[in-house]
């Protein structure tokens, strides 16, 4: 499974790159699959649903099914995050995974960095940074892309073996 992550500080524009990367490489044919890591408390079932009540009931795993896509909702119930490993394992064949997040895991990521960030680049202190996407000339030893040239970076993600 080839998995490439998307990393940076808050407000930096992982998430537009995320999207726009996801985007690009399904447009190139790929299936590809992704993998959002969130540090504050997130729901995605909303109190007063059928789902909801069921996992507010004590259900370990709740699977939402309808006609377009299914959800599993897993509560942990006090166990310990899983780990990026874990989530992937989960996930069903494709030929990427987008991994928003997971910045201090070692899997080859892509650092989105902004000029007027204050906050020291990530790849100063990170080997797994294979690329950097910024709006400036960073001083990164490898790739540096235009934040925006997105079809540049998807070229750069498919010419390495990321697996």
């Amino acid at each position: 499974m080839n998995v490439i992550g998307i990393v940076g500080w808050k407000n930096s524009g992982k998430t537009t790159l995320a999207a726009a990367l996801i985007r690009e490489l399904s447009n190139r044919g790929l299936t590809v699959s992704s993998i959002k890591h969130a540090h504050h408390m997130v729901d995605v079932d909303q109190p007063g649903t059928d789902s909801y009540k069921h996992r507010d009931a004590g259900a370990r795993e709740v699977i939402l099914a309808g006609g377009q896509r299914f959800a599993i909702m897993h509560e942990l119930r006090g166990a310990e995050e899983p780990t990026l490993d874990e989530l992937l394992a989960r996930l069903g064949p494709c030929d990427w995974v987008v991994v928003e997040g997971f910045k201090t895991r070692p899997h080859p990521k892509i650092e989105v960095h902004r000029r007027e960030s204050s906050r020291t680049p990530l790849y100063k202190e990170d080997a797994s940074i294979i690329a950097v996407a910024a709006d400036y000339a960073a001083e990164f030893s490898g790739p540096v892309f235009d934040l925006n040239d997105v079809a540049a970076i998807a070229d750069f993600i498919l010419s390495r073996d990321l697996s």
